[in-house]
């Protein structure tokens, strides 16, 4: 699997896992109701579907590095859907994390 296409898995799940959770919160925290909340489970359900398609084998790996790509893209999706301005503490964590994430999923292994 490409390097490319990987990190396309990765920012699809994202968009699943935290536009779900962002559903979730609008249909309980907004009371924007059951509609919302559902499409949200929907989305989170999506979202472990999507993870499956990386081609490592290691769930632990898939999972870590995703983390990364978790932090980031939360940042970024508040900042669209919310308003959200980080700070640079915020950015510098989230490329932190997006640096730990391309260790742990594309660093040479031996098999």
């Amino acid at each position: 699997m490409t390097v490319a296409r990987s990190i396309a898995l990765f920012v699809a799940a994202a968009l699943f896992e935290i536009g779900g959770a962002w559903l979730v919160w609008q249909g309980i925290r907004e009371h924007r109701g059951w509609i919302w909340i559902g499409a949200g489970v929907i989305a989170l359900g999506l979202y472990g579907v999507v993870a499956t398609f990386q081609s490592d084998d290691d769930f632990g790996r898939i999972l870590a590095a995703y983390g990364g790509i978790f932090v980031a893209g939360s940042i970024a999706w508040g900042m669209v859907a919310d308003g959200y301005r980080p700070d640079r503490y915020d950015i510098v964590g989230a490329l932190v994390c997006l640096a730990g994430m391309a260790v742990i999923m594309y660093a040479p292994r031996s098999h």
